[in-house]
């Protein structure tokens, strides 16, 4: 499926359906509206109204925002998608391109690498007419940049864990590297070793697939900032020894949905040749079991140097991270510093399973992340630190245990957990961001269908773009 911006003037397509927006208030003014209200139709938001007689496709709005324009485009273009109509037109402007686009690209996103059989759709062109492609261009493009780019965070999250282990995963990182011109290193097992990467390793040591840290950097010349994005690279997550029941073990490949964050963030950045440098790290390792796994009353020496006791090796996440942010403060002097990760089933008890955790200890830079993600139409909120929760992480034979001694407020002891490896003087330059619910979906919602969201892509890369 193609998107293009056309002039209304230069609009000439056979077999084309016309898309268009109604606010209720307005639906007694339109041209149709006696068909319309035969059919019984209301406007109410994400409803469809198809007058084929017309070649005209209404959808309800309840307003015409941004949040309420992109999800009405999700709905439409999954139903022109089984239609026989060759193409759609929808008029744009300034003020909804960006959320047309938007709907219509992650709305109409299929992931088909595993199905033998794929029904060919007839719809192949939607054409976005305006007055002014020259007003419109740069933020058409844009959109599109950044809706690919989530896109491909979710292709990465859905493929199989057989075919998406640590050692391929590294391969794709290169492969992003190549096509975008950014700079890539990959460290393995002996690397690691050397860098004192003990709790990294003891994760994946059970796994027949060598464990990887990634680093990618975009690096224009005199950037504003320099930015550090850290990923939580489970490629697949057993629980380790404290094996997961079965059921919950079914949607382990999202395990690496930070990881895979950081990669369409970071692969945004370049393509929108924003002037800020940006690192991505990847901690790419697979939690298995066997003879030689990681075990509870293991005492983890971390690079760091930090001892950590560990009481469930299911808490794993937060010990790659432990490493791979260490490594990432030393390698990088950053003004920011992100990680994004699917650490606690916690956060969505929380939150539930809509909106991102963003902990940290700036209320400033959280802030901007809420009113950019406001802009991108991603959900987050605040989740506070507070030094008694901190007290559940103390450990009696080790310098920290690797989960709370209480069952409450997991998804906070784990970002205090992370933040115990955060230098002193990048404490406030530091957000992570807990995508356990918000990164895959079982049920489709908004402009998700099932599968990987690409959660943090959207409100990140409208985050750097405001960066001066």
């Amino acid at each position: 499926m193609n998107i293009k911006l056309i002039t209304e003037k230069a609009y000439n397509a056979k077999n084309n359906v016309s898309v268009e927006f109604v606010m209720p208030q307005n639906l007694g003014t339109h041209r149709y509206y006696k068909l319309l209200n035969k059919s019984g139709f209301k406007a109410k938001q994400d409803t469809l109204c198809s007058l084929y007689e017309k070649n005209i496709l209404v959808c309800g709005i309840e307003e015409s925002s941004a949040d309420n324009i992109r999800s009405a485009a999700a709905t439409a273009i999954k139903s022109l998608k089984t239609s026989n109509y060759k193409s759609a037109s929808i008029a744009v402007e300034k003020s909804n391109i960006k959320a047309v686009v938007e709907g219509l690209v992650l709305g109409g996103y299929e992931f088909n690498k595993y199905k033998t059989k794929n029904e060919k759709q007839k719809l192949k062109n939607i054409y976005l007419t305006c007055k002014d492609i020259a007003e419109l261009k740069d933020a058409f493009e844009e959109a599109v940049i950044i809706a690919d780019a989530t896109c491909y965070t979710r292709d990465i999250v859905n493929i199989a864990p057989d075919d998406l282990n640590p050692p391929t995963f590294a391969k794709l990182a290169k492969k992003l590297a190549r096509e975008n011109s950014l700079e890539c290193t990959v460290l393995g097992h002996k690397e690691l070793k050397k860098e004192r990467c003990e709790a990294m390793l003891a994760v994946g040591r059970a796994s027949c697939h060598d464990t990887k840290l990634i680093h990618l950097a975009y690096k224009p010349k005199n950037p504003k900032k320099i930015i550090s994005l850290v990923g939580k690279g489970l490629t697949y997550d057993s629980g380790g020894l404290s094996l997961k029941p079965a059921t919950s073990m079914v949607t382990m490949k999202m395990d690496k949905a930070g990881a895979c964050a950081v990669l369409g963030i970071i692969k945004a950045v370049s393509e929108l040749k924003l002037n800020i440098e940006v690192h991505a790290f990847v901690g790419a390792v697979e939690n298995m079991i066997g003879g030689n796994a990681y075990k509870p009353d293991d005492v983890l020496t971390s690079r760091k140097g930090d001892t950590i006791e560990v009481r469930n090796t299911d808490a794993e996440g937060r010990l790659v991270l432990a490493d791979v942010l260490d490594y990432a403060q030393e390698k990088v002097q950053a003004d920011y510093l992100f990680d994004f990760a699917t650490l606690t089933g916690a956060c969505m008890v929380a939150l539930g399973q809509y909106t991102t955790g963003v902990m940290g200890h700036s209320n400033r830079l959280r802030h901007d992340i809420s009113k950019a993600s406001g802009r991108a139409g991603e959900l987050t909120a605040s989740l506070p630190f507070n030094k008694y929760l901190k007290k559940q992480l103390k450990s009696e034979i080790a310098d920290i245990c690797n989960i709370s001694n209480k069952p409450y407020g997991g998804a906070i002891t784990a970002g205090l957990f992370l933040d115990n490896f955060i230098k002193e003087e990048n404490k406030d330059k530091w957000l992570h961001f807990d995508i356990a619910g918000s990164a895959y979906t079982e049920s489709p919602w908004d402009v998700n269908v099932y599968g990987g969201t690409g959660a943090g892509v959207r409100f990140m890369s409208e985050f750097l773009k405001s960066i001066k």
